[in-house]
């Protein structure tokens, strides 16, 4: 007798910087989408994949939903559970709209609330607990740390209560269906994010031009693309040495994921 399979979407929403893109890697068990304090980092809309005997959850990392962006809500139409990510017991303004959009979906809720190393005083998270119970008649309420990887497991156990009965979409191997360029890029775009920090938006993009293997490295050309020169000037530094640490820095974390040596070269354009 076959075994019966369950599998099922699972989006991942919230304001931005709650903790989203840290607890779907935390998921998956691996870094496939790319975290930072700075807004605006998820770009995209991130698959990871869990697979747990006859179990797939397909989880769909989201962009940090903005109060005045409520078309990033659009997505969730077709799925089959929400996690609403929380930051401790700070609810803001986009919060509350959040949850006005998502609770006339007729789609089940999980509000998971992150960050609970941040909070000194236990106690505040039982009485948010209740608050939160209370505003939104739901059980389904997980105080979370991912950081601390403090009851993930719990949540994924829950999660798995909303699977429906179907055949497993995906292969038991795969945890993302990010393709190897997107996973580059991003990794490259990562890197931008940590040297620059706040010297330029989150929002600049990185093409791979090519790709190309042998039997000991992999040879990688990628373009990162900017408004202006006054970018430029910014991402390729005094002597070129902010893109030679950009540079360096992707090398080392691309070899890291491939278990080979990776020959980078790394250009900046102007978009035109």
């Amino acid at each position: 007798m076959k075994t019966q399979e369950y599998c099922g979407y699972i989006t991942i929403i919230g304001r931005p910087n709650v903790g989203k893109s840290t607890l779907i890697n935390e998921i998956v068990g691996k870094n496939i989408s790319i975290t930072s304090k700075k807004k605006n980092t998820t770009q995209f809309n991130i698959i990871g994949i869990k697979n747990n005997e006859n179990y797939q959850s397909i989880y769909i990392d989201t962009p940090g939903v903005y109060y005045h962006d409520i078309k990033n809500l659009k997505i969730i139409k077709n799925t089959n559970l929400i996690i609403f990510v929380i930051d401790r017991n700070i609810w803001k303004k986009e919060d509350e709209i959040i949850y006005n959009k998502i609770k006339i979906m007729n789609i089940p809720i999980i509000y998971a609330i992150n960050k609970m190393d941040q909070l000194l005083n236990k106690n505040y998270i039982l009485s948010y607990i209740k608050i939160l119970s209370k505003k939104t008649n739901s059980t389904e309420i997980i105080p979370i740390s991912v950081k601390k990887k403090q009851n993930v497991i719990t949540l994924e156990k829950v999660v798995k209560k909303y699977l429906p009965k179907n055949k497993h979409i995906f292969p038991k191997n795969y945890i993302t269906t990010n393709s190897f360029e997107f996973s580059i890029s991003e990794i490259i775009r990562k890197q931008l994010i940590f040297f620059l920090r706040n010297e330029l938006p989150s929002i600049l993009k990185v093409k791979i031009e090519s790709i190309k293997y042998n039997t000991k490295k992999i040879h990688i050309n990628a373009i990162i693309c900017v408004e202006n020169k006054r970018q430029k000037k910014i991402v390729i530094g005094n002597q070129g040495e902010m893109i030679k640490k950009i540079s360096m820095s992707s090398r080392y974390y691309l070899e890291q994921e491939n278990n080979k040596k990776v020959h980078l070269l790394i250009w900046v354009r102007e978009n035109v």
